[in-house]
């Protein structure tokens, strides 16, 4: 009886032995099976596709710049030996290495120049008949309008009238140009003998109209490195404003003595004269918007001094830099936009500091009483000293000379968008801009510079943007992200592919395009870092939630395997 009892008991006690062993594998396999892949799963970080490799391709930035220059030989200027071989086309390729920054090691410029020779048509003929240089280029216009980037050469005999005896290339405000040839050179010469002695004129022409190496390399200032020596470029790179898809431009005229001034400007009417033509032309390159305000008793940073010689208050170079920032207080600022702010500034000196001139650093009174800041805007200086009297009674009413003053701040808005002021070669006449304030040919040299500076923005923001991702692995990838730095590789490549092409609207197009979708994936509120945790933290909040579960599950499978290696010792020792 008893030994019957103490084999159920033994056989109870087994039994649950076994059911223990059988819950804490069950707990162990649900853990292991269910829990970790649903934790992994729940808890790991999206990350949406990206095209790494096409973003590498990118860092080493390969530019191919093609530009069309068509040469038209007038009547008089080939012999009929030469014709004969006319049309034809010759191709001139230039290779540049610029130095990088750290993301973009190197960069390779190919610039190549399509020159497809021809003879004028008779309607061009009767074009360069007119009387003078400036309507042979508006009647060459209306026949035909070369597209952005593409230029015209016209060749024309030296016995023709259009250019004064001192000048041998004339270049308009479209995408024309007449050289002069002289009969020396192309009696007795074959067509290759005389296309060798005018590459030489055709070359200067195009340093002139069309993209540079040193334009180029201005556009690229940021990510290069300037060679010693090359003041000039930095100079220009550092005065404009970078690209941007807007920019916002603020007229302020400042009237520090109302008591005595009663200033009146037609603010309105001089922008849509003078201003608005030149932002209508600069629509391909970004929008622009325009206030006007006027301010009372703003005063100048600096206290002029009166300069006894001139017997006017004078401001010398040297103490221009001051003039800004105190006055740049009251300006007031759009918030709301992140745009750059041209401002320009007509400031009233007040009775006891008037007459005012400002000097430069030789002494000498600048003409225009005006100076600017680079990448900030300019200030001009308007003395009303000559409405004073003897019996002047005050406040003086003023109208502002708004063609004086919008000339001024013409010539400044245009260094500050880029618009570099050229020293032609001699022997070159440059016709005036005319009332758009700039010339079609500066504008295709400013789409390229654009075109550029945009490109070498969009392939840096996404580079570093790939590397950031990359470094910090737990950082989400979202979709729209993805889209963004897809969309913006794509644009790239397009404008790239349009630039070696030559179609340089298209390219800049591309080029804006890559640039918005970069800088949307870069600044994307998800990809902050304080949304995220690092390692440290992440073990912090699981060990209290799982180190109480993991703990008992651990303890009952080491027993089991510990038990299991108990009896199979003891079946082993039974053997033996």
């Amino acid at each position: 009886m008893q030994h019957d009892r103490h084999k159920c008991l033994t056989q109870s006690v087994v039994t649950s032995l076994d059911i223990s062993r059988l819950a804490a594998l069950s707990i162990a396999a649900v853990v292991i099976i269910v829990g970790v892949p649903l934790w992994w799963r729940t808890t790991e970080t999206y990350r949406a596709w990206l095209p790494v490799s096409q973003i590498k391709d990118l860092a080493k930035l390969q530019l191919h710049l093609s530009a069309d220059v068509e040469v038209v030989f007038a009547r008089g200027t080939v012999t009929p030996e030469q014709q004969k071989k006319v049309p034809l086309t010759q191709t001139q390729d230039e290779e540049h290495t610029v130095d990088g920054d750290l993301l973009m090691q190197f960069m390779i410029l190919r610039s190549q120049n399509m020159k497809p020779y021809r003879t004028a048509t008779i309607m061009e003929e009767d074009a360069l008949k007119k009387p003078t240089a400036a309507e042979a280029d508006l009647s060459l216009h209306m026949l035909s309008e070369s597209p952005c980037g593409s230029l015209v050469v016209y060749v024309i005999p030296e016995s023709s009238s259009l250019l004064p005896e001192d000048v041998n290339v004339y270049i308009g405000q479209r995408r024309t140009a007449l050289v002069r040839i002289s009969a020396q050179m192309r009696v007795g010469k074959t067509l290759e003998q005389l296309l060798a002695q005018l590459e030489p004129q055709i070359k200067q022409v195009l340093q002139v109209m069309s993209f540079s190496h040193t334009d180029i390399t201005v556009a690229l200032s940021d990510r290069v490195r300037f060679r010693p020596g090359n003041k000039e470029s930095i100079a220009d790179s550092m005065r404009a404003f970078k690209s941007s898809p807007g920019y916002e431009i603020t007229f302020s005229l400042l009237n520090p003595d109302p008591k005595s001034h009663q200033l009146h400007w037609d603010i309105e009417g001089a922008v849509q004269t003078y201003i608005q033509p030149l932002l209508t032309k600069l629509s391909p390159l970004a929008n622009f918007s325009m206030d006007s305000q006027t301010l009372y008793y703003t005063m100048l940073g600096v206290t002029p001094r009166f300069d006894s010689s001139f017997e006017a208050y004078t401001l010398n170079a040297d103490s221009l830099a001051h003039v800004i920032n105190p006055v740049e207080a009251r300006l007031g600022s759009n918030a709301a936009s992140s745009n750059p702010v041209l401002n320009f500034l007509l400031y009233v000196p007040d009775i006891r500091h008037s007459p005012l001139y400002i000097h430069d650093h030789r002494k000498q009174e600048v003409p225009s009483n005006a100076f600017h800041s680079p990448r900030w805007g300019g200030i001009m200086v308007y003395n009303v000293n000559g409405f004073y009297g003897s019996e002047t009674e005050f406040p003086v009413h003023v109208n502002i000379n708004m063609a004086k003053v919008m000339g001024v701040f013409l010539a400044q808005l245009r260094l500050l968008l880029g618009v570099q002021s050229l020293s032609p070669p001699p022997g070159f006449l440059v016709a005036p801009c005319g009332s758009t304030g700039l010339a079609d040919w500066e504008l295709d040299r400013l789409m390229w510079s654009r075109s550029v500076e945009n490109i070498a923005t969009a392939t840096t923001t996404i580079t570093s943007l790939a590397q950031l991702l990359d470094q910090i692995g737990n950082i989400v990838i979202n979709d729209n992200i993805a889209q963004q730095v897809s969309s913006a590789v794509t644009s790239l490549q397009l404008a790239m592919a349009e630039l070696e092409v030559g179609n340089l609207g298209f390219a800049l197009q591309y080029s804006k395009e890559a640039i918005l979708a970069s800088e949307k994936a870069f600044f994307d509120p998800s990809l902050l870092h304080l949304l995220y945790f690092p390692d440290d933290q992440k073990f912090a909040i699981y060990i209290p939630l799982f180190l109480p579960m993991c703990v008992p599950i651990l303890l009952s499978m080491l027993k089991i395997v510990s038990e299991a290696r108990q009896r199979r010792r003891e079946k082993q020792a039974k053997k033996e």
